[in-house]
């Protein structure tokens, strides 16, 4: 048994995770199975939208419907409906859905899927309300702080909050990727595209190094962060070899 719990909670726990599990690796499969060209697949690897869950509830299965983090509560004597026996803990009698979106949802799995659905629309209801509040008074608080010349962020009467903006002095808007200024790998991938010279002779790893070192030495910024140097270096080490 799990620790503070009983053995029909230690249970249910058990199956829930069970079956939590299933949607997850019919996922997987569908992305491995699926051709490339097909349409859901191509916008869930791409993040336009949708994920692999996406993909499994149109294809293979909706997988376990949650309320209030558990699987379908007694609604009826020892039951979740009255179209199942009393006492039973079998998936579909507490809340699994086995069928896809393209299969067709029985009459029992419409009915859960439209309770977890209904948790889902009121808790974004309830998020939206607590979301808007919360900024509001973030607003309030931070509305008389600003950046100065000096890199400095202070208040309206002066008062330094930051000696410098964020305490590393970068902008959230130019940053591209682990909070770094660019990605390194897109940039080179995007530059070898665009730029490609089949007549030019390619670089070896030492002057790769040479021309990387003399970059350094002639460049104007001097305010490079250590972190990033170290990036950088090690990014044009990995092309070299």
């Amino acid at each position: 048994m799990k620790a503070g719990c009983n053995a029909d909670q230690t249970l249910e726990s058990n199956l829930s995770g069970e079956l939590s599990q299933i949607r997850e690796k019919a996922g997987d499969i569908l992305k491995k199975n699926l051709p490339r060209h097909n349409a859901p697949l191509i916008m869930a690897i791409s993040g336009s939208k949708g994920s692999n869950i996406n993909l499994c509830q149109m294809i293979a299965c909706v997988g376990q419907q949650v309320v209030n983090g558990d699987r379908m509560p007694n609604g009826f004597l020892n039951r979740s409906l009255p179209h199942f026996e009393p006492f039973s803990k079998y998936p579909a009698a507490k809340g699994f859905v086995q069928n896809s979106f393209f299969s067709g949802l029985t009459a029992t799995e419409f009915f859960f899927h439209t309770m977890g659905g209904r948790e889902g629309l009121v808790d974004t209801a309830v998020k939206t309300a607590e979301t808007g509040y919360m900024q509001r008074r973030l607003m309030k608080a931070l509305e008389d702080l600003v950046l100065k010349y000096d890199n400095t962020v202070r208040s309206s009467d002066e008062t330094i909050i930051q000696f410098t903006y964020g305490d590393d002095g970068m902008d959230p808007l130019y940053m591209d990727e682990q909070k770094l200024p660019v990605s390194l790998g897109r940039l080179y991938i995007r530059i070898k595209q665009s730029y490609k010279d089949l007549k030019e002779k390619m670089l070896t790893g030492d002057e790769i190094r040479l021309l990387s070192n003399k970059a350094f030495a002639d460049c104007r910024i001097k305010n490079l962060s250590h972190k990033f140097k170290v990036a950088l270096t090690q990014f044009i080490e990995d092309i070299a070899q």
